[in-house]
């Protein structure tokens, strides 16, 4: 007992360093894209690399934000499931700002020194050289405190039951949120995933629409796919690594699935950042037309699905019963806690 409270105490620390990096490269790409002035002098504001940078800029905050709220639940039963998923989630969020420093320095590198000089551009490339610092030590802090605490077995607690956990404490919210509602989720978690992704890319295509003037219904439509396809993938994606809902076991074609449709979905965003050094390939000339867009873009995405589908059923033409689901005994726990009273 004593070995796991020590762990956790360890963890947490780790976890709050993880966040202040997370506030400090926060701050550093609001600031470098939200401010004009800034944003004309920053040597990645174009694509590939604002790709990566936008997905940063709403991911890290997200994961941020879920971390620490978990971290207000961090003494209350399945500690060491806990510790794990939370290092795991902290683990995704410093990988994600490792790949946008990466694709940052990229952009400084291939951009002629002129480019890169002035204030802002100094100033930027000051702050690329903090988040390359904080993100590498804190990066050696969780593969140090990760290192032989992960458990092989499945997880038998996940984010959903600490908020569940929390809002019983709450009188308003005591009475709407319960164990019912958390089985409802973990049952529908795909449909909960897309209806997320879909109403945040529904905001920011409305943001991006209103600050930029746009007046083509297809390139609005265009957009909110490629932002609701990047939040599913990132939802989806997440999930595995981290934890946050317990999915209960899933058939075969269900998993292929849903394994092509985020596989589709992350060649989407791919094809958006380097659609300039895919368009040469299929078409001719500059590729400026809003439907050429769409066709490279979700193209990519469906041929991808398809391939993945194809692959998936020629590599795992059956269904082994004997294969381990990480989440399968979690969901299973969580929906009859009394079964487990005497064990915990």
């Amino acid at each position: 007992m004593e070995h796991v409270k020590e762990n956790g105490r360890a963890s947490s620390a780790v976890v709050w360093a993880s966040l202040g990096a997370a506030g400090v490269f926060e701050a550093l790409t609001v600031l470098a894209t939200q401010d004009k002035s800034v944003r004309a002098a920053s040597p990645w504001q174009d694509d590939p690399y604002d790709v990566m940078v936008s997905l940063a800029q709403f991911t890290v905050p997200m994961l941020a934000l879920v971390i620490a709220s978990r971290l207000l639940a961090w003494r209350a039963p399945g500690g060491a499931d806990r510790v794990q998923q939370t290092v795991r989630a902290a683990g995704a969020m410093v990988t994600l700002i490792g790949l946008t420093v990466v694709f940052e320095w990229v952009a400084v590198v291939a951009r002629t020194p002129a480019s890169s000089s002035g204030t802002w551009a100094s100033v930027l490339i000051g702050g690329l050289v903090v988040n390359s610092v904080l993100t590498v030590a804190v990066a050696v802090l969780l593969v140090r405190g990760h290192r032989g605490h992960d458990s092989a077995g499945p997880w038998r607690h996940d984010w959903l039951g600490d908020a569940v956990f929390l809002c019983r404490r709450i009188p308003v919210l005591r009475r709407r949120v319960g164990p019912d509602a958390a089985v409802w989720v973990r049952r529908r978690a795909m449909t909960v995933f897309v209806t997320l992704s879909t109403l945040a890319a529904a905001a920011l295509t409305s943001a991006q629409a209103i600050g930029e003037g746009w007046t083509d219904p297809l390139l609005t439509a265009w957009f909110l796919v490629v932002a609701a396809t990047s939040n599913l993938a990132f939802c989806v994606i997440s999930n595995a690594v981290a934890g946050f809902i317990a999915r209960p076991a899933r058939t075969r074609p269900r998993r292929i699935a849903e394994a092509s449709a985020v596989a589709g979905c992350v060649a989407i965003s791919v094809a958006t950042a380097f659609r300039d050094a895919l368009w040469p390939v299929f078409g001719t000339g500059t590729l400026t037309s809003v439907p050429a867009l769409a066709a490279l873009t979700l193209g990519a995405g469906l041929v991808t699905s398809l391939v993945t589908a194809a692959l998936l059923l020629a590599c795992f033409p059956y269904d082994f019963s004997g294969s381990r689901h990480r989440f399968g005994g979690a969901a299973t726990h969580l929906r009859r806690p009394d079964k487990h009273r005497g064990k915990t």
